[in-house]
């Protein structure tokens, strides 16, 4: 039975709901987990390391429980869906993440090597703390990184857009975006949102295409995992 135009509209509201509690949900926690130390009078800053990072690992947890949460529905169906059919669209879409990988690596020779700009502010500041707490940036980056942003920046924001190409643009550019303003220091960072939002675009166009968010999340989740192996190689060897 096809749906009515108001339902049509009730529905979109209830799915572009979830999508926004999702992005609040996002930004409050990581907006309060330092401020909330404060309501004990508990400086973050006096804390020793080992306290520091099982504080903000707890933190990423809850907060990848309640995006789930709120996204459990879309979450139980794609995991089915992706656990029968993940050969087939591993085939399929790999080749889609090699491509945002060639711009990436092309982007950054030409920024880094042809431009003589360096590294970007937020690359800088990734490295900084690597070598302080590797073990943080391990689960942080390869593992709350690919499922929370792939559930905000694809999912949510696919929750509210639903035009393919509109949704396409701005989560890429969402996606970069952020990245680049966690380190932004001036206007040559810019030039990074190349490199960044290849895979912010690569990951939409994924999910667009095949609605499921756990092909990006995979994805995502593969790609990272590589890039903090080769910087635990460099420390290592270093």
């Amino acid at each position: 039975m096809s749906l009515t135009k108001t339902d049509k509209i009730k529905n979109y509201f209830k799915i572009a709901g979830l999508g926004f509690l999702c992005i609040f949900i996002y930004f409050f926690i990581s907006s309060i987990e330092v401020d909330f130390l404060d309501m004990f009078n508990i400086k973050y800053e006096n804390l020793p390391l080992t306290i520091k990072v099982i504080y903000l690992i707890s933190w990423e947890i809850i907060m990848i429980c309640l995006i789930m949460l709120v996204l459990n529905k879309k979450i139980s169906r794609d995991f089915k869906n992706m656990t029968n059919n993940h050969k087939k669209y591993f085939k399929k879409y790999f080749k889609f993440y090699l491509i945002a990988l060639a711009v990436m690596m092309m982007s950054n020779f030409i920024i880094n090597i042809v431009l003589n700009n360096g590294l970007a502010s937020n690359e800088e500041t990734l490295r900084e703390t690597f070598e302080i707490s590797p073990i943080y940036i391990f689960f942080s980056s390869v593992v709350f990184a690919p499922i929370v942003e792939e559930l905000v920046f694809r999912q949510s924001i696919r929750n509210i857009i639903p035009n393919k190409i509109i949704f396409i643009l701005v989560s890429g550019l969402v996606f970069g975006g952020l990245h680049i303003l966690a380190g932004y220091s001036g206007p040559m960072d810019l030039l990074y949102l190349i490199p960044y939002c290849a895979p912010g675009f690569a990951f939409a166009y994924i999910l667009a295409d095949s609605d499921n968010i756990f092909i990006s999340i995979a994805l995502h989740l593969m790609h990272n995992g590589i890039l903090v192996s080769l910087q635990f190689l460099v420390l290592l060897f270093s």
